[in-house]
């Protein structure tokens, strides 16, 4: 592992999940809980590797569903806590964000996705959109972040740990294999040299350490059908009023634009390629980028799409994104052209020759 520092910024390059890693560290994270899946192994490692450096812990759980809630467990006492996963491991993880969801615990998952359905390939996909914005048996009362760079999954990792502590809503930061496993140049740098303020974590059944402290009680089960819409409502209703304030999307020449090219994480790096080269040469052609897959930027959709004549949705799954955006811009008349390629990476060129067959 390359000798870095947090203290001020500094360039270097490594790989998708060894920036997790720091990102970790940098966002001051107390422990990791998990179980080895690819393609997020390295996650594990480094942070083991940083961890007696650090002070951090880490401990490793016999599957997946404990990995969960350990976690759980270890944010409930005040520490700031995360986990990582991919494929088959973010279905179990499910019942912990479910539970997180329920109970209002600020845990952060980094999920590395991979091909799907069941174990399939541990390479690369876009198969988990839907899992991990709506999986479980709830709400979808949850922040999941889409990265298409290193960069991002340093800046992300440190916003879901902000955003999960300061909302009580678990933080999701949706990378892929591609991204874990790669490598190219980013900074990381320490979030108080460069005035982000760091939420900080405190006990949620109260102060372990204070023999006077007031016990809280949390609850994920409920007695009756009214009781249970109560919560389910308020916590609805804290979602809506923080999804204004965390919703992030990226738009790029909409306004002019006849064809919008529609994609998110890494697939939107092949697709802002096309999108400068195209409107090098004249074409009206714009880009829009879902950065919060949840909260989804639907009024930003929907006011970027005004005029244009074709929307293209280019994803590495079979519809996933495709079904996102056709429930945030229901009754709209634009014409939807689909690129759906399940498990395998889009490519520049790709995007160009669906943009020429329009």
């Amino acid at each position: 592992m390359a000798e870095v520092s947090l203290q001020g910024e500094q360039r270097v390059f490594m790989t998708g999940n060894e920036v997790c890693a720091w990102a970790a560290v940098a966002a001051k994270a107390d422990i990791m809980y998990g179980y080895p899946i690819t393609p997020q192994n390295e996650i594990m490692h480094y942070w083991t590797r940083l961890a007696p450096k650090y002070g951090k812990r880490f401990l490793q759980t016999e599957d997946e569903i404990s990995a969960g809630f350990t976690t759980l467990g270890g944010v409930m006492t005040g520490r700031k806590a995360f986990t990582a996963t991919a494929g088959p491991g973010n279905v179990l993880m499910q019942e912990s964000a479910g539970m997180a969801e329920m109970m209002r615990l600020p845990i952060v998952y980094i999920i590395q996705q991979r091909g799907g359905p069941s174990t399939a390939t541990v390479i690369y996909a876009q198969q988990e959109t839907i899992l991990t914005t709506f999986g479980g048996n709830g709400e979808g009362h949850r922040i999941v972040y889409s990265t298409a760079t290193h960069q991002e999954l340093f800046d992300y990792t440190i916003k879901a740990f902000n955003s999960a502590w300061k909302y009580r809503f678990p933080a999701f930061v949706l990378g892929d294999g591609y991204q874990a496993k790669m490598r190219e140049p980013l900074t990381i740098y320490d979030p108080a040299e460069k005035g982000v303020a760091l939420v900080k974590p405190e006990p949620l059944l109260g102060d372990t350490e204070n023999p006077g402290r007031t016990i809280k009680h949390l609850r994920n089960t409920y007695n009756t059908e009214d009781e249970l819409y109560e919560v389910v409502m308020k916590n609805q209703h804290d979602w809506d009023k923080m999804a204004e304030e965390v919703v992030e999307w990226d738009a790029r020449g909409c306004e002019d634009a006849e064809v919008i090219f529609l994609t998110h994480g890494i697939v939107s790096r092949a697709a802002l390629t096309a999108y400068n080269q195209l409107r090098a040469k004249g074409e009206k052609v714009g880009y829009f980028r879902p950065i919060t897959v949840r909260p989804f930027p639907g009024k930003q959709l929907q006011e970027a799409i005004k005029g244009v004549k074709k929307l293209l949705v280019a994803e590495s799954a079979y519809g996933q994104l495709l079904k996102l955006v056709q429930h945030e811009i229901f009754g709209s008349t634009i014409e939807i052209v689909p690129m759906l390629r399940p498990g395998v990476g889009i490519t520049t060129e790709e995007m160009l020759e669906a943009y020429n067959k329009l």
